[in-house]
């Protein structure tokens, strides 16, 4: 076996602090039976410090018993929650991962469930406490000071509050701006080691997982501060910010794909209102070329927790927008990011925190991506209602927007038979009817509630599409949802009775719910209905709609449409003309049919305009038109 070459620099360290780096035993000599021992978070975890820690107990098997090791989350080998070793260590996790799930299901390890900005206070206050704490540092400075690095988050307020502090000193540790240091003389005992930080790789985001990452980048805007978790999802979201501009990061994890936006320009943190030009971070877990990045860089500080995480901090950025996953949400907007049912998965974290701090912000925005399924797409993760024992870790009040790959779901200030159609109408297709029948039976929608099934009542997202009226206006045009029935509601109660009258030739100007439905509840494949829709802040609001219906057997369709009396005259009528024109020649039809009061001079003279080749007669003060696509 080849030996070791030491690095000169720890050489030179061991020489320089003999007295603290002593002997391994005589290290671990120092542990008593019943102490509380902290362990470094992550990819900032002492690899040979706690592989010497188990090296020694198995040479000195009675040294100490009944130990509580506490962690925030761990990526690497723990043997200290193996069945083996439960007499000796008995494993306690503020953040279950996936090396220490099945440990704490079979009550082999415990959860704390706490929010992760509280947990520095609870082991400064010795509520929760701490009499070793295993550390891994960078190299001291000139002037003593070691730098915590990737791994800042609650490890900075263990060290202050153990009994005895214990660190690992790793030349490959970045040396990280911020509040990160601790001075050589308030560690105990040091362990000189090199060796490769853990690194933290996602996989490649698949087709669905990119769709999501493509809706939330539509609602992040330029100049907004942005927090993001950890994984593909997350990466995904990052990767369709690149035409985005002057975004700003305050997080708790520092992530390649964020790392990857700072060297593009992306992020420059430059409209932040808190820690200007500065991006703010607790722990980073990455690739070595992100820790080689943020090694002594000063336009990037890790604080701890109690303060990323703070939710009265965030809630002074203004525009902040926290971006968060879950496991499973409901149709009322109750999210789990921690639980399966009974199951304990993961765990609060620090999500909560961002979310209720961005609800907080001033312009602030809160974003659940979630996949619409999980297990190969045989579970739906949206359910009717949470299953029991499932930990609520964000409320109904915490959530503006719901994001899976079939859309974005706003439920914001709306009430809860809103959102649960809107929750449904993101839902995966195969799974919408059992929402609505289980929604229906719950009463959390109308008990009345029509819908197509199958493929021809799926939303047809990608008939979405932006245009520019003749006179400047910014509208989108789109297919109507089967959760748009409040905002046609609007819409309709909005038109003046006279537009009313021309467009419905009645005098009817109700608008009840069974009403409604024939207009939200369609077979996209015998009518569509697009909508003229114009963004104000978060709010949509319809400012004209167009429909038409197919006749199979003249393989035409009737067409109507209307535009709000405010906007009549900008161009709106034109673009919904022209949109449905082409769809309609997209599916084959020949033409369209349409009554139109004699006095509509307007609508008469815009089908005109479409140089259709019309044929009308007139009836009771009715012109009947049909107009054949040249």
């Amino acid at each position: 076996m080849p030996v070791k070459t030491e690095n000169s620099a720890l050489s030179e360290i061991r020489k320089l602090y003999a007295d603290k780096a002593v002997a391994e035993d005589n290290i671990f000599s120092h542990i008593h039976p019943g102490d509380h021992i902290f362990i470094g978070t992550g990819c900032g975890e002492p690899q040979y410090l706690v592989g010497a820690l188990i090296r020694y107990l198995q040479t000195h098997p009675k040294a100490f018993v009944d130990t509580e090791v506490l962690q925030v989350w761990n990526l690497g080998v723990t043997p200290y929650a193996d069945e083996k070793y439960r007499d000796n260590f008995r494993y306690n996790s503020f953040f279950i991962g996936k090396t220490t799930r099945e440990s704490v299901n079979k009550g082999l390890a415990d959860y704390t469930p706490v929010f992760l900005s509280a947990v520095p206070g609870l082991l400064r206050s010795r509520r929760v406490p701490v009499d070793v704490a295993l550390i891994q540092t960078s190299l001291p400075d000139a002037h003593g000071y070691m730098s915590l690095g990737i791994s800042v988050d609650i490890v900075k307020a263990a060290t202050e509050s153990a009994r005895m502090v214990i660190a690992q000193i790793n030349p490959r540790m970045p040396r990280v701006h911020g509040d990160t240091f601790i001075h050589v003389d308030n560690v105990h005992f040091i362990l000189p080691w090199e060796e490769d930080l853990l690194e933290f790789e996602t996989h490649v985001p698949d087709d669905i997982i990119q769709k999501i990452g493509q809706f939330v980048a539509q609602v992040i805007q330029d100049g907004d501060t942005i927090q993001v978790g950890y994984g593909s999802l997350p990466n995904a979201i990052l990767s369709h910010l690149e035409y985005k501009k002057h975004l700003g990061v305050h997080t708790e994890l520092l992530t390649d794909g964020i790392v990857d936006l700072i060297r593009k320009g992306v992020i420059d943190n430059t409209r932040k209102n808190l820690n200007l030009n500065k991006t703010i971070a607790s722990f980073c877990m990455g690739k070595k070329e992100t820790y080689l990045f943020i090694h002594d860089n000063p336009s990037i500080e890790f604080r701890p927790v109690d303060y990323t995480n703070n939710p009265l901090v965030i809630a002074r950025i203004r525009n902040f927008t926290a971006i968060n996953s879950a496991l499973e949400i409901d149709l009322t907007g109750q999210a789990t990011a921690e639980s399966i049912g009974k199951y304990f998965f993961s765990g609060i974290g620090g999500q909560a925190d961002f979310m209720r701090g961005a609800i907080l912000s001033e312009g602030g925005k809160t974003i659940l991506a979630i996949q619409s399924t999980a297990e190969d797409g045989t579970v739906s993760r949206i359910v009717p209602f949470m299953q029991e024992g499932s930990g609520i870790t964000l409320t109904r009040g915490d959530l503006h927007y719901v994001v899976t790959e079939y859309g974005i779901a706003y439920l914001h200030g709306k009430n809860v038979r809103e959102r649960a159609m809107d929750m449904i109408a993101i839902a995966h297709p195969k799974f919408r009817s059992w929402l609505i029948e289980e929604a229906r039976k719950l009463a959390l929608i109308y008990r009345d509630q029509a819908f197509i099934p199958g493929e021809k009542g799926d939303y047809p997202e990608d008939l979405e599409v932006f245009r520019t009226t003749k006179t400047g206006m910014n509208i989108v045009l789109r297919p109507v949802k089967i959760s748009d029935e409040h905002l046609l509601k609007d819409f309709f109660y909005s038109l003046s009775s006279d537009c009313m009258y021309h467009r419905f030739i009645s005098t009817r100007t109700d608008m009840p719910h069974a009403r409604l439905q024939q207009f939200v509840v369609i077979d996209y494949s015998r009518e569509m209905v697009i909508l003229a829709i114009r963004k104000e802040a978060d709010k949509e609001l319809i400012v004209g709609m167009g429909q038409y219906f197919i006749d199979k057997q003249s393989h035409t369709a009737e067409v109507a449409f209307v535009v709000v009396d405010d906007v009549q005259g900008v161009g709106i009528g034109t673009e919904l003309l022209e949109y449905l024109t082409y769809l309609a020649k997209k599916n084959g039809l020949h033409g369209f049919s349409a009554a139109v009061l004699i006095d509509n001079k307007k609508m008469l003279k815009l089908f005109e305009k479409m140089g259709f080749r019309i044929e009308k007669t007139s009836d009771a003060g009715v012109y009947e038109l049909m107009m054949s696509f040249r």
